[in-house]
């Protein structure tokens, strides 16, 4: 099963954590951005932004870890239309408080979490493997 991991910079070493996990258990993950630094040139994001489009078409599954930037919630939206599943990871709850949240996050096909990291990649892991089976 692939996978692609959508987020912020600001959350490089959790994305790092995640994929280690994942991989351990089998999967593979389509592209991992975090080896990338900033882009300095509209090439260098064109270049990037094609990449993990494909990323997102050859995965199985997605998941965005808030918080996040545009770039992930585009990736999100890819996904989407591509009818992949999806987990949105949160560590507060206000995300998902009906004032506060994307209306994309309660569609069908998206898993939402909030709590410890180490609980949803218990989650995530479980659900995935239920679906390999």
């Amino acid at each position: 099963m692939n996978f692609y991991i959508a987020s912020s910079f600001k959350n490089i070493n959790l994305v790092r954590e995640l994929s280690a996990k994942l991989q351990i258990k089998g999967f593979t993950h389509t592209y991992d951005w975090t080896k990338n630094g900033r882009a300095a040139s509209y090439e260098a994001l064109k270049q990037i932004g094609e990449e993990e489009k494909e990323a997102v078409a050859n995965s199985d599954f997605l998941i965005i870890l808030l918080p996040s930037g545009k770039g992930s919630h585009i990736e999100f939206g890819i996904a989407l239309g591509l009818g992949k599943r999806i987990y949105v990871f949160s560590p507060i709850t206000e995300l998902f408080d009906f004032d506060e949240t994307s209306t994309f996050y309660h569609v069908d096909g998206v898993h939402r979490f909030t709590g410890e990291f180490e609980h949803f990649i218990s989650y995530l892991i479980e659900q995935e493997m239920k679906t390999k089976e």
